[in-house]
């Protein structure tokens, strides 16, 4: 008896683990993914679209920044900056968003809004999915292709200080750095101040093209006492310092004739009403943006800016700095960054976001052809041809301006139409698999409970 109910006992537990399997091979879809292992490389880009038997040039657009200093503050929502109350919280950023060369947006995090599988949308361009929320603790190595493995490639020094998630992320790419650990949430004042103090002397420095800062006080201080704490509005003006004293060190360093800096500062996630983070509300996900650099105009009195996505950051910044857009990347560029560059410019930064979107959706999609955005980039590829043979033949026209203009907004239509069509297949849950092993598990679990109740021993009274 003891050895038929002991084979019973196993077979429901297989029948509970397939059960359980199933579901989360339906909650953790298989994520878009181009190639795990390859990288992307600047022989890969496609060349111009030429129409006509003329040869294709392999030219590509020169960078637009020579240093870029990204500033995270871990948990900023998009109302510290850019709310009513950016003014008493961030005097001088705002400032810069209202009338300094600066671009601002808000940038729309996808869930999981916590750290490590932002960083990794902030890095690849890619949606990271909840499996991540697992990792999240013990973040290993990133193998994916990267904007850090692209900058460090390409010969870029890179110096990183903040949040040691970025250093197990990517242990071998900084040129110089110093984590502090998450752990100790209490802390809001050292774990900042331990960044802060490297901060001067990297400054003075000439030695370094990319420097990435994590500060970590502010989500802490979230943790502990929620949004609207009184700790909020010190912390949040100390981050504005912060920003004033590493753009006054840019401005002074400023060459003419060089290309110029780039200063971004962005946040990984919001936070809720109640401090925490990982959802999907709306003080959760929408994050600030803003890029700051004497290459963009300055404008009129702009506060709060337009919709992007998070990962539109990743495409926008490899542009920016001369490098390949990472393989796995949904994002697009961000089309005010590149306002001041040529119109020719403009259509090859566009083309070469639109080519690595359409590799990713033939890779992703089975009837990619049939896709609206691949269709869409297709015909603005053509006429984007035939508006560089035009082009190429010295015709200056208004005529030839229009139609660089109408083949612009095609290829912003299809950048925008298959970064959608991306993100959505990185969304989706396998419905029938997640509806297969719920019912294996209800089956075992009933198995189970009426096994238990037919062989429990009666007992007699008396």
């Amino acid at each position: 008896m003891k050895v038929r109910s002991s084979v019973f006992a196993s077979f429901i537990l297989i029948f509970e683990v397939v059960g359980i399997a199933l579901f989360l091979r339906g909650f953790f879809p298989v994520p878009v993914k181009s190639s795990f292992s390859s990288k992307s490389s600047l022989s890969d880009q496609p060349k111009e679209p030429l129409a006509g038997d003329a040869p294709n040039s392999s030219r590509l657009p020169q960078p637009l920044f020579k240093r870029v200093v990204i500033m995270l503050v871990d948990a900023l929502r998009e109302d510290f900056v850019l709310g009513p109350s950016g003014r008493m919280y961030m005097p001088y950023t705002r400032h810069l968003v209202e009338k300094g060369s600066s671009q601002s947006f808000v940038a729309k995090a996808r869930p999981p809004t916590v750290t490590m599988p932002r960083i990794k949308a902030l890095t690849t361009g890619s949606i990271p999915g909840f499996i991540d929320v697992v990792m999240n603790l013990n973040s290993p190595a990133l193998l994916e292709d990267n904007l850090i493995w692209q900058a460090k490639t390409a010969g870029k020094r890179i110096v990183f200080y903040g949040d040691d998630t970025w250093v197990r992320l990517f242990p071998k790419h900084f040129m110089e750095y110093d984590g502090t650990t998450s752990f100790f949430v209490s802390d809001y004042t050292e774990v900042d101040n331990n960044v802060t103090r490297h901060l001067d002397s990297t400054l003075k420095r000439d030695d370094w093209d990319m420097l990435i800062l994590h500060y970590l006080g502010l989500d802490h201080i979230g943790h502990i006492s929620g949004p609207h704490s009184s700790l909020i509005q010190p912390k949040l003006l100390e981050m504005d310092d912060i920003l004033k004293k590493i753009h006054s060190a840019l401005v002074s360093k400023e060459a003419e004739g060089s290309l110029p800096y780039l200063l971004v500062l962005c946040g990984d996630h919001g936070m809720s009403e109640t401090g925490s983070h990982g959802g999907s509300s709306e003080p959760e996900v929408n994050t600030p943006l803003v890029l700051i650099s004497p290459a963009f105009k300055r404008k009129g009195k702009q506060q709060r800016g337009p919709v992007v996505e998070q990962v539109d950051l990743t495409p926008t910044l490899a542009l920016g700095l001369g490098l390949p857009i990472s393989q796995n990347s949904v994002g697009r560029v961000i089309p005010g960054v590149l306002e001041e560059t040529s119109l020719r410019d403009q259509l090859r930064f566009l083309h070469l976001n639109g080519h690595q979107l359409s590799c990713l959706l033939k890779d992703s999609v089975a009837d990619y052809e049939k896709d609206p955005g691949f269709e869409q980039f297709r015909v603005a590829e053509k006429a984007h041809g035939n508006w560089m043979k035009l082009y190429l033949e010295g015709n200056t026209s208004e005529v030839l301006t229009n139609m660089g203009k109408k083949v612009l907004k095609q290829y912003l239509e299809a950048l925008a139409a298959m970064s959608s069509a991306l993100s959505k297949q990185l969304g989706k849950y396998d419905m029938y698999s997640m509806v297969a092993g719920m019912n294996w598990w209800i089956i075992a679990v009933l198995w189970q409970s009426t096994a238990h109740f037919l062989l429990k021993p009666s007992h007699s009274d008396g």
